[in-house]
């Protein structure tokens, strides 16, 4: 069942045949993980991109007096784990981690790239997810020199509508780029 799903979502990606997706299936793990696993780990090396199948993942990077600074929330149906770590085949500098019970598609980085150099199908799909990580990147960064932090806010209790029972009000002020006092005052003046 949930096979069919992810073969249909890629399928909106780009077109894929069911051998490419086979193929695909070769290579890829189901991972079932609960809240608050570490996918991803700095200083460790990378070796599976991600397809979240259900439950919020974040990434994180740790100042050195252990400060946690939220990047990004990823959700259902998009592309997460260390990228630039696996692209540079280089140790992470970020941490991803699951925000709740999360079931991940796993693929593993190096036999994908090998896969797409043979099937022009995969290869597709892979820029695909490349630049809708891009596409992502690009709109966080956009609102963050564009919109003020309510604006921001309420941006993403669109997107993620029951924020307030899922993430942690510290993460959610750091993903904004704001204090929790400010994220308190500026729920405040939204209620």
């Amino acid at each position: 069942m949930q096979e069919n799903l992810i073969f249909t979502f890629l399928k909106t990606i780009t077109e894929i045949s069911q051998d490419s997706f086979n193929s695909l299936k070769e290579i890829t793990e189901v991972k079932e993980l609960k809240a608050g696993t570490q996918i991803s780990k700095i200083g460790e090396k990378p070796t599976s991109l991600y397809l979240l199948f259900s439950g919020i993942v974040r990434v994180y990077k740790l100042s050195d007096t252990g400060k946690e600074y939220n990047k990004n929330f990823f959700l259902p149906m998009s592309f997460t784990g260390s990228l630039t770590a696996l692209i540079k085949d280089k140790p992470s500098e970020l941490i991803y981690e699951t925000i709740t019970d999360c079931k991940l598609y796993g693929v593993n980085y190096s036999e994908l790239i090998e896969l797409s150099r043979k099937n022009i199908q995969i290869s597709q799909l892979y820029i695909k997810a490349l630049e809708s990580v891009f596409v992502s990147y690009e709109i966080r960064q956009l609102e963050l020199i564009s919109l003020n932090a309510t604006e921001r806010y309420k941006k993403l209790i669109k997107s993620i509508p029951d924020i307030e029972k899922l993430i942690a009000q510290y993460q959610i002020a750091s993903y904004l780029s704001i204090t929790a006092v400010q994220l308190s005052r500026i729920r405040k003046k939204i209620k």
